[in-house]
């Protein structure tokens, strides 16, 4: 979407624009899955279901299945290795986006369409409208927006796969449009040198610091890698700003020139003021003293990102998180209309225009509590979902996904106007499991936010978290990871608490569900373990998932580790082991 007239149309008119998405959901809806069955009925997968060629809505939902991603793999395979994409979509495509690859296992391909790219621009755009209205001056100054790309890969076909962040980022969109309010040089952040692209946007937002009125990421894990790495360079920076000069290790050819342009001067008195401010013992704060104008964070910090949220208000102190907008690589989903609202509180209002939505019933056991996870009954419209129910997320979209399952647990908190609001549960994946227990994401996240209330009056943070089942030994055990620090500083008590740590433990478990506590009282499960690792180590986990293909910019954290080289490098920074000594009764 080019063109300052447009987007200052759009922006004076955002509210107006929403009342009118939200109010003609039904009909929008209608319109979406017509467009989609005109172009695509016709294609060899949906042709199939439509015997008669009768291809509306009726029929699409009495013949058309609900499918994974592994239904629909062998089609985009077959136009990967070079077939037409008329099996599928009757759109060109011009390329396929690759999902992250961390948080549901391999990278998926999905394909894009110059039409559906127009329709992804829109959800992003008008989220960041509504936020700017929220903040005084938020449309002024700049953005220190941390992004970086992952190497693309062609497929047989000569069709480029990348993830959606790399190819937004190269496209004319972005350097016209948002790039223009960017700290970080589009140079920077096209860097293929993830180490070279952080030291350099780190630099120039630094430089740049009394004119910066925001900071973000695409999601909450870049932010506190961002301020760790700050941490651990804060000295190198400050002797560029000091002398001018930038440091020789930085090779790449598009980070020199944009830097030159950036770095023309000696600084001293800036240095020595960010120096001062890095020395403090304690960086509770750190991105409102470095960053004094910034008006709000902004990065999805829902789901597993949740575990992100008192980090990033630690180092932020007292600056507003907001989580502007859910969307997947399969399809946009809506955006946060209320962006004041608390990270815990976030709820995000479905654009009845970007797709065709379902929702599949779940079935949510023990008052809320996902102890067996299952969809129940047919599949309702986007207006028809009820209040407090939660729901399995289906898309239908231009670009050959038909009656797809997101794999997203969402539960309808609201409604604006006759658009559903909702807030993310979980994925729909269990990420423990010994025997008969199925324990998922939702369970261990409550159980974690739980125990870790114990470690606060002692002024230690958990940072972030992950999981294994061990079933080397019988019976196994449930074992957990957790990065702790001091809120003053980085490091530990020399001594952890072994009470302390062991009520940690049985607090986890007690929150665990009956089937749990029934197979740890019969000795089927054995008692939970739990390992402190240094501060730092998650940092090494996520550098060992991008040296195998995922990317920064979409890294999300696995609550549940099942590669035994992950669970190594966790091992590695053990500083400490703990484990429940409850008694199931």
């Amino acid at each position: 979407m080019d063109g300052g007239t447009e987007i200052k149309e759009i922006y004076e008119n955002v509210m107006d624009i929403l009342e009118d998405l939200t109010s003609n959901a039904h009909k929008l809806q209608e319109q979406v899955l017509e467009e989609i069955l005109k172009s695509n009925a016709g294609t060899e997968y949906l042709s199939r279901f439509f015997p008669n060629g009768q291809a509306d809505k009726q029929s699409f939902k009495t013949n058309v299945p609900i499918i994974t991603y592994e239904d629909i793999k062998p089609y985009i395979d077959r136009i990967a290795n070079g077939e037409t994409p008329s099996i599928l979509l009757d759109y060109r495509i011009t390329q396929f986006i690759q999902s992250s690859g961390t948080s549901g296992g391999q990278p998926k391909l999905i394909p894009m369409t110059a039409e559906s790219f127009e329709k992804r621009m829109y959800e992003p755009l008008l989220a960041d409208l509504v936020i700017k209205r929220c903040f005084n001056g938020a449309d002024e100054g700049k953005s220190l927006y941390l992004y970086f790309i992952k190497p693309e890969m062609e497929t047989p076909s000569g069709l480029v796969a990348s993830l959606y962040t790399t190819f937004y980022f190269k496209t004319k969109s972005f350097k016209t449009g948002l790039a223009k309010f960017c700290t970080s040089p589009i140079e920077t952040i096209l860097c293929s040198d993830n180490k070279q692209s952080m030291f350099c946007q780190l630099l120039t937002g630094l430089l740049q610091r009394d004119e910066v009125v925001r900071m973000g990421s695409s999601f909450a894990s870049v932010l506190p890698r961002s301020i760790k790495f700050l941490d651990d360079y804060w000295k190198e920076l400050c002797s560029n700003i000091r002398t001018g000069y930038l440091s020789d290790w930085i090779t790449d050819a598009g980070c020199r020139n944009a830097m030159s342009l950036i770095l023309t001067r000696p600084n001293p008195e800036m240095a020595d003021l960010i120096q001062q401010i890095c020395e403090d013992k304690s960086w509770e704060g750190i991105i409102k003293k470095l960053w004094p104008k910034i008006k709000y964070i902004t990065s999805i910090c829902t789901g597993s990102m949740s575990q992100y949220i008192p980090l990033l208000e630690f180092y932020g102190g007292g600056i507003p998180l907001v989580s502007p907008n859910y969307s997947s690589s399969e399809a946009c989903f809506g955006i946060n209309l209320k962006p004041l609202s608390k990270p815990f509180d976030v709820s995000y209002t479905f654009l009845p225009n970007t797709a065709y939505f379902e929702f599949l019933p779940v079935n949510k056991d023990g008052g809320g509590k996902a102890q067996d996870i299952r969809t129940i009954d047919k599949p309702v419209d986007l207006v028809n979902v009820k209040l407090g129910q939660y729901y399995e997320v289906v898309v239908t979209t231009l670009t050959g996904l038909y009656r797809y399952r997101i794999g997203d647990v969402l539960k309808v908190t609201g409604f604006y106007n006759k658009s559903p609001q909702f807030q993310f549960v979980e994925r729909q994946n269990v990420v423990l499991s010994i025997d008969l227990d199925k324990t998922t994401e939702e369970d261990l996240s409550k159980a974690i936010m739980k125990a870790k209330i114990v470690l606060e009056p002692l002024g230690i943070m958990l940072t972030t978290y992950s999981s294994y089942a061990d079933t080397s030994l019988m019976p196994g055990r449930y074992v957990l990871f957790w990065e702790l620090k001091m809120k003053g500083r980085n490091d530990l008590p020399k001594l952890l608490d072994a009470e302390i740590m062991e009520q940690c433990c049985c607090i986890v478990e007690e929150s665990f569900d009956f089937t749990y506590k029934s197979l740890r009282k019969g000795g089927v499960i054995s008692g939970l373990e739990l390992r402190v690792v240094k501060h730092g180590t998650f940092d090494q986990l996520m550098d060992y998932y991008v040296s195998k293909g995922a990317s920064i910019t979409q890294y999300k954290p696995p609550s549940c580790l099942k590669s035994k080289e992950a669970v190594k490098i966790l091992n590695s920074g053990m500083v400490g082991k703990f484990f429940s000594s409850k008694t199931m009764f």
